[in-house]
């Protein structure tokens, strides 16, 4: 079996969907039922298509060092490690949504002083706008809002600048970032 799975890989390496499906019937309930136990029921079926995705377009890297079948499960498992950081990533990046929008809940602006700001940040230029919102709003650097907006260094905290005092205007003092 060894030797015509080796054949199959040959040939899906030269664009045989033929071999590939053959592979796949060959070792697709086996994949799954691998991924079941180490990803879970949920997601086996979408990290068993990677699997054979990456199969599909890296059949030319197997070298032959191991076994067709060991090489096809080693790809599942980096796939489902790879899938398992993804779900940390998200897990944290919506718990710290979570958080974000618990505290932004509990300072609430007034829906006046809101309409205020909106109207205020309105009389802005475009330019100045999206510089002060990327800076006093979201925390960015000039640096990064320089980066971010594609504009020069010196313009972004030029426009920072003269936003922040044309709120200061428009708003008056009690409104100060």
């Amino acid at each position: 079996m060894e030797e015509e799975d080796a054949a199959l890989l040959a040939s899906i390496s030269q664009g045989s969907e033929r071999a590939f499906n053959r592979l796949i019937d060959r070792y697709q309930q086996a994949v799954r039922n691998f991924l079941r136990g180490v990803a879970g029921p949920n997601d086996a079926d979408d990290i068993a298509q990677e699997t054979f995705l990456a199969v599909w377009t890296s059949a030319r890297s197997y070298r032959g060092g191991a076994s067709v079948k060991s090489w096809l499960f080693s790809i599942a498992w980096r796939k489902a490690k790879g899938a398992q950081r993804g779900w940390f990533r998200r897990a944290q990046r919506d718990a710290g949504w979570q958080e974000a929008s618990e505290l932004e809940q509990k300072r609430e602006t007034p829906p006046a002083e809101r309409l205020a700001l909106r109207q205020a940040l309105g009389e802005l230029s475009l330019d100045q706008r999206a510089a002060v919102m990327l800076c006093l709003a979201h925390g960015f650097s000039h640096a990064e809002a320089s980066e971010a907006l594609d504009m020069p260094l010196g313009t972004i905290k030029s426009h920072v600048a003269r936003g922040r005092d044309k709120l200061r205007e428009v708003l008056g003092d009690e409104h100060n970032d």
